[in-house]
């Protein structure tokens, strides 16, 4: 994979006669790269394929138009777009059908029983509402961010390198691996300072293993060790960029030169 962009030759021949259903995330949750959803789906749907997408970190960062990009079925997530916690949706395109996710009531149009999270899901609508007012104005500020954070680290760190592309990345998102540095180490120290960010993904927080998603990238392990990823909201300002800048330098030059030691 070229900065995590999924090889669109290699997808095609991966597919058998018995494939029914290409599922591929949007947006990666870990470099930000954006997936090439709409040549994905012509892909699937000549093959007569189901196509899904896990559209999690996209939604609200991202444009998505479920028609012009040939999208069958797409999952998101509330606390993303600053939304209730634990409230999804699945969108399923008219036509399709699928086995029920849980048997009993009749609740979700017959897929899904269960007592239905009313005041999550009416907080997931208006947050929905929210995001596509504002979504336009809610890119340019994060991007602008990220893109302040990512310069002035080139400027003021050396020895980094920037994982994923920057020409199909999600706005707010940031992943910088440091030669040198164990990002465990490294996130003590930004936490100390009250910073929060991660080495990887939330999902795989408590592994010690260098990132998959860095990895498959082909980045060598040390590097894959040394990535901090950092992610950026409506809610941050220029001054907590600057302060974060300013603990990353700190940090990286106290953790290098204790290993040199």
């Amino acid at each position: 994979m070229i900065g995590g962009k999924i090889n669109l030759e290699e997808l095609a021949q991966a597919i058998t006669d018995k494939t029914i259903l290409i599922s591929i995330m949007f947006a990666n949750n870990e470099i930000g790269t954006i997936q090439e959803v709409e040549k994905i789906s012509k892909i699937a749907h000549l093959n007569n394929i189901i196509f899904h997408t896990d559209a999690v970190q996209a939604a609200g960062n991202v444009k998505i138009d479920v028609r012009n990009l040939g999208i069958d079925m797409l999952s998101m997530s509330s606390h993303k777009i600053y939304g209730p916690k634990g409230v999804g949706a699945l969108y399923v395109r008219k036509g399709i059908n699928f086995e029920k996710f849980i048997n009993g009531g009749h609740q979700e149009k017959n897929k899904r029983a269960g007592t239905e999270n009313v005041a999550g899901i009416v907080g997931f609508g208006k947050a929905c509402e929210l995001a596509s007012k504002c979504l336009d104005a809610h890119i340019d500020y994060i991007q602008h961010l990220r893109d302040y954070y990512i310069s002035n680290v080139i400027k003021r760190i050396d020895r980094i390198k920037i994982n994923g592309t920057m020409q199909s990345r999600l706005p707010g998102n940031a992943n910088i691996s440091f030669e040198q540095i164990n990002g465990g180490d490294l996130l003590l120290e930004l936490d100390n300072k009250g910073i929060c960010a991660s080495s990887g993904s939330a999902c795989t927080s408590g592994s010690s293993e260098p990132s998959h998603v860095l990895t498959a990238i082909g980045l060598k392990s040390d590097l894959a060790a040394g990535a901090l990823r950092v992610s950026f909201g409506e809610f941050n300002t220029k001054e907590e960029v600057d302060y974060l800048i300013n603990c990353l330098i700190q940090s990286v030059n106290k953790l290098r030169n204790y290993k040199e030691i």
